[in-house]
Formats: C-alpha cells, sequence, structure tokens
C-alpha cells in the first residue's frame, strides 16, 4: 500500500531532502520528517509555507504534481494593497505573465486565515494596507501565485498553500506531518 504524507511546510525549508552545493547549511526535509522512501510530489518554494505532500508512489507522484492532470492547488495570500473585485476579476481570467497566459483561477478575497506564526514576521508598514487572498489554481509553473499577484499589482507577502486536491492543512501545526489513508 502507498504512503502518502501531508506536511506543512515551514517558511524557509528545502522541498528535498538534501541541500547539496550550498555554502551554508539550509534547512531541508530531512530536518522534519525521517521517513525512508517518500519524495515530494511538487515543490514548495524556499520562501512559501504550507501543505507539501509526499509519496512512494510513482505514479501517486505523477497525478499530485504533473500539470496535465490539473490537480487544484489552493493558496492563501497576503497580498500588499487592497485587493478590489477589479484585481479578483483579473486573476480569474487569466494574467499574462512572461512566459504566457495562465489558466483562470478561482480568486477570492478571504478574512486573515487562523495561521501559525512566521519566523521570520512579514514585514509591516502602516502607511500601505494589505489583505489576504484565496487563490486556486491548476498550473504548476514556476513561483506562479507570486507573479500572477504582481502581474496584477499585488505582491505577495506571505503564501501558504492550504489545499492540493482533497488534502489540506486543517489540524496540522508548521512543521508537523500526518500519514493519511488512501
Amino acid at each position: 500500500m502507498a504512503k502518502l504524507i501531508l506536511f506543512n511546510k515551514p517558511y524557509g525549508v528545502l522541498s528535498q531532502f538534501t541541500d547539496r552545493g550550498s555554502e551554508t547549511a539550509r534547512s531541508t526535509l530531512s530536518d522534519y520528517l525521517a521517513i525512508a522512501g517518500v519524495y515530494p510530489a511538487g515543490r514548495l518554494d524556499r520562501d512559501s509555507e504550507g501543505l507539501l505532500l509526499l509519496t512512494d508512489d510513482g505514479r501517486m507522484q505523477a497525478r499530485i504534481s504533473d500539470p496535465k492532470y490539473k490537480m487544484p492547488k489552493t493558496y492563501c495570500v497576503q497580498v500588499e494593497g487592497d485587493a478590489g473585485e477589479d484585481h479578483l476579476t483579473l486573476l480569474r481570467r487569466g494574467v499574462r505573465l512572461k512566459d504566457g497566459m495562465t489558466a483562470p483561477a478561482k480568486a477570492d478575497r478571504i478574512d486573515p486565515p487562523a495561521q501559525w506564526p512566521r519566523d521570520p514576521p512579514v514585514r509591516f508598514r502602516k502607511t500601505v494596507p494589505d489583505c489576504w487572498i484565496s487563490l486556486t489554481i491548476t498550473e504548476g509553473r514556476n513561483r506562479q501565485v507570486r507573479r500572477m499577484t504582481a502581474a496584477v499589482g499585488l505582491p505577495t507577502l506571505r503564501l501558504i498553500r492550504w489545499r492540493i486536491g482533497d488534502w489540506n492543512l486543517d489540524g496540522l501545526e508548521s512543521g508537523a506531518w500526518r500519514e493519511v489513508k488512501i
């Protein structure tokens, strides 16, 4: 039976088990998980947080991470600025990036989610508003969510992947993991 691990990746952790070629040691999955034979199904940037799935099943890994399967991924995104309906409409229609148009996304303004403190904390500026949006995409381009929000004039301050397909972070603190039955 295949293993599927849900891991709440903290900020600053690489989505890999080793850090080869770095002058200074950076935090990796091996600092949090001591499970042999599992590999990340997709990636989450070092400066992003949240749900990372790991499995020992190659076919499952492909179904989760390969863009051709269009597995929806939902992010809670703290952005700089005041996200209005015009910003959300642009995200819903798709955004032109340097590597082409994105697929339409599901985008909504949300209340700040209940989340763990981030180390280091997100910078706060009294004169610049910020807000939270929920963004669901089915692609997996490099730094796509950050590039999409920047393209509509809302730079990302904090990015938390909350859901991949039917799996989510409910009940998982930062750095924690659990195995689920599949």
